[in-house]
């Protein structure tokens, strides 16, 4: 993954998933669309956010999951 690409997912992380969102295939396909449409408006693509994740689809549950109001940018 590059730099920008984990920073920018990171971030879209803190600053989109919201504390309500379900742990169900919809809200994270949704959330997963909304990412790469937000990456893409800033000029980042596709690759660069998910070309050395095991699975977004993990990653944003994980953050759904775990979510934590402390966690830092």
């Amino acid at each position: 993954m590059s730099a920008r690409g984990i920073t920018f997912l990171h971030k879209w992380i803190a600053n989109s998933v919201p504390k309500t969102a379900r742990p169900d295939v919809i809200s994270i396909n949704e959330l997963t669309h909304k990412l790469f449409a937000d990456a893409k408006s800033v000029g980042i693509r596709r690759e660069e956010i998910d070309e050395d994740v095991d699975s977004l689809y993990r990653t944003i549950l994980n953050a759904i999951v775990h979510f934590d109001p402390g966690l830092s940018e």
